[in-house]
């Protein structure tokens, strides 16, 4: 081989394993599916498909380890006890390629199987997906799985070939792109990676503390606060989630796997109308609670939270139109009362709705649980026009806090993109320090008493407290004159221009 077709190969290879690389890889099966696929139903594909994929070559990883381990002990490699997942007969990846026919249906079954055999992890997991018509060869014929396949094929996803946390990353970033496909509809499981990063780096769960999302979406909070506790054991039987809708509680579970997540625990209901979380008959409580649940959630409850049995009406009962408040009632209710914190991502007119809301917002701010209000600039979200808020509660108050409320104004702090505005790593600093410092910044924070609040109705509208500089009236004549100059270099630009298309031979 010649050495510049081997660096070319090298360079490749080295492209490939990055979480960039591999999610390219991914995405390059989507284009097979484009077409009689809809970019809207593409996660319902490749998501189980990838998983599956993962599950068998990490198999084959165990089954190899074990056959070293034995010397050569064909029965011992084969035992369950040596795979973190059973994978009946026939049922493998490899199975899967020897078909030519009726592969969806080969799909389908593989799937089922590995579910069945795997009830305590797996139930339920690749049934939700029930988008998927695998089977149905008038939208995908056997031509195009096998190449499908076949693509996929081209790599091994064991732990040995790609780390868990480079794999659930290339995830997360195929996630990301799904939801740039999807816009409206991604905000139901997808969260900002930099919003996501800085209500996590706020709480700071450490190892061995309990983190709960009650509307988990793709898991993508309950992921970084295990990346914050640096993926310690401690996190075992720690990571809680519920999540209403069916596939993305499916798919939180197959990313805080791809994640190298083990013992979690993901529930799948309405966790307004029937939280699944419970203990000793009880509503659980956790350190950490951390959401961005839905936004104004009309039609959410109302009438059963009228007599809730889990003590969750600390305040009231919200409007039937809108669930935000009950989704903080739910939360403060959810964390425990001496080292428990929250975090929630919602619309900024929590901060000041008035009617209702207004008695239950006065309610949360005299119960000194309140720290810090943060406003972020509009166009964040997917599918959610509205800018919104975070709201940081903690049930013990250090000490200087006590009777305090940090307000942030961060609705400029952020890097502008032609399709949606983002968080840099640097804007992400910049809200954390702000926070972090807890003390007056001019135009941006302003820490503010119960008796400010108070006097001025108990909104919480951070620009109530948090006011920007006037500039001074200028002169007419010297904005008259800024005007014509930048009139005259504009003028002089386009004749410039002008000529150099002449020059060129670009015009008649």
């Amino acid at each position: 081989m010649k050495k510049s077709s081997l660096k070319k190969k090298n360079i490749e290879h080295a492209e490939l394993m990055t979480s960039r690389g591999l999610f390219n890889h991914l995405f390059e099966a989507c284009n097979i599916l484009r077409g009689p696929i809809g970019h809207d139903s593409f996660k319902d594909y490749l998501t189980p498909l990838l998983y599956f994929k993962r599950i068998s070559d990490v198999w084959d990883e165990e089954k190899a380890a074990a056959l070293e381990e034995s010397d050569g002990d064909m029965e011992y490699a084969m035992f369950p006890e040596q795979h973190t997942f059973v994978i009946p007969d026939g049922c493998h990846w490899n199975n899967l390629r020897e078909r030519n026919e009726n592969i969806g249906s080969a799909i389908m079954e593989s799937m089922r199987e590995i579910e069945r055999c795997n009830p305590d992890t797996l139930y339920g997991v690749f049934g939700t997906f029930s988008k998927a018509q695998w089977g149905n060869k008038s939208i995908l014929d056997d031509s195009r799985l096998k190449d499908l396949v076949e693509h996929l094929s081209k790599r091994k996803l064991g732990n040995n070939d790609y780390p868990t946390d480079l794999m659930g990353d290339a995830y997360e970033i195929l996630l990301k792109k799904f939801a740039d496909l999807t816009k409206a509809k991604a905000g139901e499981f997808y969260t900002p990676r930099a919003v996501v990063k800085l209500l996590v780096r706020i709480l700071a769960p450490q190892p061995g503390e309990s983190v709960y999302d009650p509307a988990c979406g793709s898991g993508g909070m309950l992921i970084e606060a295990i990346h914050r506790m640096k993926y310690s054991d401690l996190s075992c039987g720690r990571i809680f989630g519920q999540e209403k809708n069916m596939t993305n509680a499916a798919i939180a579970r197959m990313n805080l796997f791809l994640h190298g997540a083990r013992d979690f625990y993901i529930m799948q209901g309405d966790t307004l109308r029937d939280p699944k979380i419970i203990q000793n008959g009880a509503l659980a409580q956790f350190d950490c609670v951390i959401a961005n649940p839905p936004f104004s959630l009309d039609a959410w409850g109302a009438d059963f939270w009228e007599s809730d049995p889990w003590g969750r009406k600390l305040w009231g009962t919200p409007p039937q139109s809108n669930g935000d408040y009950a989704w903080i009632q739910h939360m403060l209710s959810s964390m425990k009362p001496d080292t428990g914190r929250v975090g929630v991502v919602l619309p900024q007119g929590v901060l000041f709705r008035g009617n209702k809301e207004e008695e239950l917002r006065k309610q949360l701010i005299t119960s000194d649980q309140l720290e810090c209000v943060i406003t972020l600039t509009n166009n964040l979200f997917y599918g959610a026009g509205v800018p919104a808020c975070l709201l940081i509660f903690r049930a013990v108050k250090a000490a200087d806090r006590v009777g305090k409320v940090l307000m942030i104004d961060a609705s400029e702090i952020y890097t502008a993109k032609r399709a949606q505005n983002e968080l840099s790593d640097d804007d992400v600093d910049a809200i954390y320090q702000l926070y972090s410092d807890f003390t007056d910044v001019e135009e941006r924070a302003k820490v503010v008493t119960m008796r400010d609040i108070e006097e001025k109705g108990f909104t919480l509208s951070v620009s109530r407290y948090v006011t920007k500089k006037v500039e001074p009236p200028r002169a007419y004549s010297e904005v008259k004159a800024e005007f014509l100059a930048a009139f005259e270099a504009v003028k002089a630009a386009e004749k410039k221009f002008t000529s150099l298309l002449i020059e060129g031979g670009f015009t008649k």
